[in-house]
C-alpha cells in the first residue's frame, strides 16, 4: 500500500497540463507572459492552475480595442488555460536578476486579496504588467511601455531629422 498524495492536489488540476513554451510548470508567485496579437498580457500564477490578472472589462483576451484613459479595470482569478485562450505563454520573472522578489506566500496572499478590486487602468502607468510586477517585486514597471516609448521616441527623432532634411533641401532650392 503506497501513500496517496491526491489530497494535496486539486482534482481539476493535472500536473504538466500547464507547461509553458519552454516546457516548465509555473510555481506560485511566477509571472506569466502571454503572447497576444500586438501585445503581451501578464498574470501572476497562484497555484492549482489559477492566475490573478488585471483586465479592463474582461477584455484581456481581445486586442480589438484600446482602453480609454480613466477606464476602470478589475482584478480577476481565472484558470490559466482560460486566460491563455490558446495563445503561447511563458514563465517570465525577468526582473529577478535586478530585483528581489517578495516571498511566495506574500505574493499569493496579496494577489488573492486584490481579486474583485476595481482600479483605474492606464496603458502607460498602470496596466496588467505593472500590476503583475508590483505583486512579485513591489515595483510597478512595464517593459512593454518602456520599449514602446523608446520606439516612439526613435520614430519621432527619425521624423524630425527627415523633416529637417526636407525643409533644408527646400530652402536650398529656393536660394538657387
Amino acid at each position: 500500500m503506497g501513500s496517496s498524495s491526491s489530497s494535496a492536489k486539486s482534482p481539476e488540476y493535472q500536473e504538466g497540463e500547464n507547461t509553458d513554451l519552454n516546457g516548465k510548470d509555473p510555481k506560485p508567485g511566477d509571472l506569466i507572459e502571454i503572447f497576444r496579437v500586438g501585445y503581451k498580457h501578464w498574470a501572476v500564477y497562484i497555484g492549482s492552475g489559477y492566475v490573478v490578472h488585471f483586465v479592463v472589462n474582461g477584455l484581456c483576451c481581445s486586442s480589438s480595442r484600446v482602453p480609454v484613459p480613466g477606464e476602470m479595470g478589475v482584478v480577476m482569478k481565472e484558470k490559466l488555460q482560460e486566460v491563455l485562450n490558446g495563445d503561447r505563454w511563458r514563465i517570465n520573472n525577468y526582473l529577478d536578476k535586478t530585483c528581489q522578489p517578495q516571498k511566495i506566500y506574500a505574493i499569493v496572499k496579496q494577489a488573492s486579496g486584490f481579486i474583485g478590486a476595481r482600479m483605474p487602468y492606464n496603458l502607460v502607468s498602470f496596466n496588467c504588467e505593472h500590476f503583475a510586477n508590483d505583486l512579485r517585486y513591489g515595483k510597478r514597471t512595464s517593459r512593454q511601455v518602456i520599449h514602446a516609448g523608446a520606439g516612439v521616441g526613435g520614430t519621432m527623432a527619425g521624423l524630425v531629422i527627415l523633416a529637417g532634411t526636407v525643409v533644408g533641401t527646400l530652402i536650398g532650392l529656393g536660394r538657387s
